[in-house]
């Protein structure tokens, strides 16, 4: 049966409703989302959140909530933090400092802290992709907190052809990923993906994967989602 332009675009209305319904339901499933004013929105199966909340850990929560449902071919994030209480730039900027010192994977003494209207700015030289996203996400959860901006760079550790072989070798250990439809692009601490997987969280999982080598410094993900 040939479907005409017309069934196909009921058949994209349905499977976006489906999308939006399971988005929402997910989201509201997540015991870190205390917020009742999130919105969602769904195009072609790609996904916006729009609304308020009071922390960033929740928007962030709903981001990866939307990423992780079946058949969310991208994620647009404008929710808007606001936090119950305002709370000075200073202020934050030293529960952000003191947060560091308690996090053994933060070398604080490497990094500089700056705040204004809430957004917090990381900026400093490691050498573990690891140790960056460590220190967002516990500038994140302080209370008070609209945003991070993650300025921090990764000094590279060794070469461009061990980057691509720790990459492939770390997606070989996966039982999630086909590695035949994925390959892997290094030149300089950079690195680009290619190919298809069959999820969105399968293809975060195949950048975290690829975050993960030492002395990688940025990672460009051309995975396209085919469910």
């Amino acid at each position: 049966m040939t479907l005409t332009s017309s069934s196909t675009d009921i058949f994209a209305k349905k499977h976006d409703e489906r999308v939006r319904d399971d988005v929402t339901r997910h989201i509201a499933w997540q015991p870190e989302i205390q917020s009742k004013d999130i919105s969602v929105k769904v195009e072609d199966s790609n996904v916006t959140l729009t609304g308020f909340v009071h922390t960033f850990l929740e928007k962030s929560a709903a981001e990866r909530a939307a990423k992780s449902v079946y058949g969310v071919l991208s994620v647009a994030n404008d929710i808007e933090v606001k936090p119950k209480s305002q709370r000075t730039d200073p202020e934050i900027a030293r529960d952000v400092v003191g947060a560091f010192g308690l996090d053994s994977s933060v070398p604080d003494e490497k990094l500089k802290v700056t705040v204004r209207d809430g957004f917090v700015t990381l900026e400093g030289s490691l050498p573990w992709n690891f140790q960056r996203e460590s220190a967002q996400r516990t500038a994140q959860a302080v209370l008070g907190v609209r945003g991070v901006i993650n300025a921090i760079t990764i000094t590279p550790t060794v070469s461009t052809q061990q980057i691509k072989e720790k990459i492939e070798d770390a997606w070989k250990r996966s039982i999630d990923l086909d590695v035949r439809r994925m390959s892997v692009v290094a030149n300089n601490g950079s690195v680009a993906l290619y190919g298809h997987v069959h999820s969105w969280s399968e293809r975060e999982q195949a950048e975290r994967a690829a975050w993960q080598a030492p002395g990688v410094q940025a990672v460009t993900n051309h995975l396209i989602v085919s469910p």
